[in-house]
């Protein structure tokens, strides 16, 4: 199967434009023959990335209040259809999406953003969202705390595909959640950097003799807009504040794309399936390689919201 990841920068703080900028790369995808293209962490409309910038954690600071409002307004509300163009590219060229956005969910009262990764399939259909269960560090400003609502997998062909975000992909029972359910395509999201990519995407391979792709967003001095509140504080002319780090390893741990950093680019990578059959004789994570009458895992998948209405 073959798969891409679009490394792009968003259109910062713009939801429609950022939209149709993946749009485009899907379509340039679908003209590769790929069956599922994979784009980073919050692309849709943007990383918090002014959090550790402008001193985010000062507790009733105007500056900190514009940048929530601005952020919110441009997040991603689903049931208003906010993906429209890309859920249309994806049925217009039959090819799979995974994308990450800053979700404001009308179950959770519309004004809380979360991490969310949404698989879009091949019909334009939104098949799953998943919140991120734990915001890290200076994220808790930004974002909400996520369930367990999304930790499932989708079949592709012959592959079973689930996906995490950022440091999430470093929880092992969230791990172990979509390895119980046969995954053997992961999907790792980040912001963008090399540091974070380059060690964990080929460890994670090897826990789960899975492929694993980690589909980063790079963000620019150039990429963020002039009436940016702070802008001078945030980025110094020129500099690189995401630098992408986008990678694919096979499920033996070797590279199939080693961590691609500093450029917007399109990511071909082709998977064989019989390479997974290969690595699971002798490691299969949810298999001979488990002990379930010792060790056992709950996972609750009921979606968490603000309030269950008995009409």
């Amino acid at each position: 199967m073959r798969i891409a990841i679009a490394q792009i920068a968003p259109v910062f703080l713009d939801r429609a434009a950022t939209c149709e900028k993946a749009a485009q790369w899907i379509r340039d995808a679908a003209a590769e023959n790929a069956r599922l293209v994979c784009f980073g962490e919050t692309l849709v409309p943007a990383y918090p990335l002014w959090l550790d910038r402008t001193d985010g954690a000062r507790f009733e600071s105007d500056l900190q209040k514009q940048f929530h409002a601005r952020y919110l307004d441009q997040a991603v509300d689903l049931e208003a259809g906010d993906l429209a163009t890309v859920q249309a590219a994806a049925k217009k060229h039959g090819v799979n999406v995974v994308i990450g956005v800053a979700e404001r969910p009308r179950d959770r009262g519309g004004h809380t953003i979360f991490c969310s990764r949404v698989f879009i399939n091949e019909t334009g259909a939104i098949a799953s969202v998943h919140r991120k269960l734990m915001p890290t560090y200076e994220e808790r400003l930004a974002w909400g705390v996520g369930d367990g609502a999304g930790l499932v997998t989708h079949r592709i062909d012959e592959f079973t595909v689930g996906a995490l975000n950022c440091w999430e992909n470093w929880i092992p029972l969230a791990r172990a959640a979509l390895h119980a359910q046969g995954e053997d395509l992961h999907i790792a999201l980040w912001p963008g950097a090399e540091r974070l990519t380059r060690d964990s995407t080929r460890f994670f391979a090897l826990e789960g003799r899975s492929f694993v792709i980690s589909a980063s967003c790079i963000i620019r001095e150039q990429d963020l807009p002039a009436d940016l509140p702070e802008r001078i504080r945030i980025a110094q002319k020129g500099e690189v504040l995401y630098s992408g780090g986008s990678c694919v390893a096979a499920p033996d741990g070797s590279w199939l794309v080693e961590p691609v950093v500093n450029e917007e680019r399109l990511i071909i990578a082709d998977l064989d399936h019989a390479h997974v059959r290969r690595e699971r004789q002798n490691f299969d994570p949810a298999g001979h390689y488990t002990r379930p009458d010792v060790l056992r895992l709950t996972v609750d998948r009921r979606r968490q919201a603000a309030a269950e209405f008995l009409d």
